[in-house]
């Protein structure tokens, strides 16, 4: 019996499968007064992917929320990490083990918050235990996953809408950089091969080009920058899936 009858038979071998679920807020949503379900940077991400990686089908699962804190996402408080369990699950359950199962991480900007945010401000070291307790769920449920964690991006100084920013938050999430650093460095020893750090560039990319990639938005302290717009978003995604395919390629 031949190959071809044998596939033609029992159905070719599958496409390989490649999933990337996102956890973040509004930045990772799409929250920029456009569609997040057509210009949300997951959606522009899931694009270069597919056009670089001709031999997989991407997917992807945007587990972005507004508003969202690290403490938000801790397993422990069965609020918005339960999305990012059962969207991986329902996944697993249709595709069983994928070429690649990635864990997108962007948060830190709403922890940084002077007030009008859960949990906020959040000091650099809380911030560090919150982004361990989330990676080590994570590993634990879904040993063969990759972790990618990116550096928070620039908002401008004045950010103020339902919540306080201001300079102090900006501060403050500077000091968050030095904690996913050392973060990862852990995991290395502990889960070698798992965590690893994504977009570095997005802070200084928006920090100088915020007039032409950010929202104007009116708020109390004047005209702020938070989230980028529909250039910003789709920038963003491509910074984002540039550091996946560094670590596929790897």
């Amino acid at each position: 019996m031949s190959f071809q009858f044998l596939n033609k038979y029992f159905g070719a071998k599958s496409q390989r499968q490649m999933l990337v679920v996102y956890i973040g807020d509004s930045i990772t949503f799409g929250s920029n007064h456009f569609s997040p379900k057509s210009t949300a940077p997951p959606v522009i991400a899931t694009d270069v992917l597919q056009n670089t990686l001709k031999e997989l089908k991407v997917h992807f699962v945007n587990c972005g929320v507004g508003g969202a804190t690290t403490i938000d996402f801790l397993p422990e408080n069965q609020y918005l990490f339960s999305n990012v369990q059962k969207a991986a699950d329902k996944f697993l359950k249709q595709h069983s083990k994928p070429e690649y199962l990635i864990f997108s991480i962007l948060l830190g900007t709403n922890d940084s918050a002077i007030k009008g945010i859960n949990g906020a401000p959040l000091l650099p070291h809380q911030f560090h235990v919150n982004l361990s307790l989330i990676v080590n769920q994570l590993l634990k449920l879904y040993p063969f996953c990759k972790v990618v964690i990116h550096k928070p991006i620039w908002f401008s100084n004045n950010t103020y809408n339902g919540a306080m920013y201001l300079q102090d938050a900006l501060d403050r999430l500077g000091t968050y950089t030095p904690e996913i650093e050392q973060l990862i460095q852990e995991f290395s020893q502990t889960y070698p091969d798992s965590v690893f750090l994504g977009d570095c560039d997005g802070y200084d990319y928006f920090k100088k080009n915020y007039l032409t990639d950010h929202t104007p938005e009116k708020g109390n302290a004047g005209t702020f920058y938070l989230h980028p717009n529909k250039k910003g978003a789709a920038k963003l995604g491509e910074l984002w899936a540039n550091s996946f395919l560094r670590l596929i390629k790897a």
